[in-house]
């Protein structure tokens, strides 16, 4: 998300960035929150790299939405880590590759994708609905082709959690939240102000986490561990940030 600031004598733009966690007793944390000046590889390398130094491992997936920067600090700073594209935000991408009369029938064809048992049975359905889009909507066929592996990646993991792994919409909602607490404000003083307000809800909603029923089952994040340990069972990696 964005936020205006006074700096320099002028009024910038600046990037507020956050990521939240499941820890392995299943609960929602707030792992940290920056202000960068722009979201590209070097901001997100920086922020993910200070989340590392103060304690940050184990790491196994990481869910956001296409960004260029994000996916290369993923890489880069967390070595070993999947990585999710929200499902949410690729269908907009897709729909946006489609007439919008066309909007309802290729969805519906879209979302049955995820929609499926196991795993090969949503790689088979992927296969499927990339020949059926073929020839009509080659864009949106090939877009859907080529993400196959970045927005299945969930299913590498336990079906108890393909519902919070497909998509980072529950972080989307806490974003809605920031900016209407900052929206109140409008031009922030400095990049201290812009911390300390949006620290502060982050960290309301922290301690709302750690009350409230569990995102994730223990036992299913203990055994999906166990399993990746195998060492012929690298793709199949539990676990949890969501970067926004």
């Amino acid at each position: 998300m964005t936020q205006k600031v006074h700096e320099g004598g002028r009024i910038v733009t600046v990037a507020v960035v956050h990521a939240v966690g499941v820890n392995a007793e299943g609960r929602r944390e707030t792992l940290g929150m920056d202000v960068i000046t722009c979201e590209d590889g070097a901001g997100w390398t920086a922020f993910l790299r200070s989340l590392v130094a103060r304690g940050l491992s184990g790491v196994e997936l990481v869910i956001s939405d296409a960004h260029a920067g994000l996916k290369v600090a993923v890489a880069a700073v967390l070595p070993g880590a999947a990585w999710q594209r929200c499902r949410t935000h690729f269908m907009r991408n897709l729909l946006s590759r489609v007439p919008k009369s066309a909007h309802g029938l290729v969805a519906p064809l879209v979302r049955s994708i995820f929609d499926q048992p196991d795993r090969d049975s949503a790689w088979a359905q992927h296969g499927r609905i990339v020949e059926q889009l073929t020839g009509r909507f080659d864009a949106a066929a090939g877009l859907l082709a080529e993400a196959g592996h970045e927005i299945l990646a969930f299913t590498a993991f336990p079906k108890a959690h393909w519902r919070q792994l497909r998509s980072n919409n529950p972080l989307e909602q806490l974003n809605k939240e920031v900016c209407r607490r900052t929206d109140v404000v409008g031009v922030f003083p400095n990049r201290a102000a812009i911390i300390r307000l949006v620290g502060a809800v982050l960290a309301e909603q922290h301690d709302e986490w750690q009350v409230a029923r569990r995102y994730m089952f223990a036992d299913s994040l203990a055994a999906a561990r166990d399993r990746t340990k195998q060492p012929d069972d690298q793709e199949d990696q539990p676990a949890l940030p969501d970067a926004a």
